[in-house]
């Protein structure tokens, strides 16, 4: 996953619901690529046996790839290299950035979540992450965070680093133009897609038309 060609362009990383079924998310995984530019799609599940992650990246994989974004996997190296995925997410209390490379190989993509902390995200940085994730932004109804980030910190590290940066947690249209604005390469969005009042696909309109507008410098656009 690498920056849009404009550097001034955030770009939308989406991340699965908590909870679904495959063959009926498909149809609406689908639907939200072909809303417009997507940089990635994490498949995030919790508290499911491995084949259930193996049978959801199999369904879900092509989709993602076939609309030219990157197939990325939470927490689990293992499995994303099982199932050949662009990369893998890691947390702090997952395998470490060391483990996941050694896993997935020299060219898929690992991330690596930071929460709100500059140590951990150098820490990261230096030893060859493909991107640090910084949050939780706002409350989510996804994932309880264990500190809040503002947005101070994405223009700390873009002021720093050339590595790319995603800011998660309950980001929305509504709420994404301060992340934007502070350097923010990547919006990682779950809810605030797959629960929009007018759709998946109207979400993803939504922020590409609040990243084109913030990269013109024309501020607010998105509906």
């Amino acid at each position: 996953m690498t920056s849009a060609p404009d550097p001034r362009r955030c770009r939308l990383y989406l991340i699965t619901p908590p909870a679904f079924e495959p063959t009926v998310f498909a149809g609406t995984l689908a639907a939200a690529l072909a809303g417009g530019d997507v940089a990635a799609v994490q498949l995030r599940l919790k508290d499911v046996d491995d084949a259930q992650v193996l049978a959801a990246g199999k369904i879900l994989m092509p989709i993602v790839q076939d609309a030219g974004a990157a197939f990325i996997v939470n927490d689990r190296p293992d499995l994303a290299a099982r199932l050949g995925a662009d990369g893998v997410h890691v947390g702090q209390g997952d395998a470490s950035y060391g483990a996941a490379r050694a896993a997935v190989g020299p060219d898929a993509i690992v991330g690596v979540t930071c929460h709100a902390s500059r140590h951990l995200a150098m820490e990261a940085g230096e030893a060859g992450a493909d991107y640090v994730a910084f949050g939780a932004f706002h409350p989510s109804a996804t994932k309880a965070p264990p500190e809040f980030a503002t947005p101070d910190i994405l223009e700390w590290w873009q002021a720093l680093m050339e590595i790319p940066c995603v800011a998660i947690g309950g980001v929305t249209v509504d709420n994404a133009a301060p992340l934007v604005r502070a350097g923010a390469d990547f919006l990682a969005v779950s809810s605030g897609v797959w629960t929009h009042r007018d759709g998946e696909a109207a979400a993803v309109r939504a922020f590409n038309a609040l990243f084109d507008a913030e990269a013109a410098g024309g501020g607010a656009g998105a509906p």
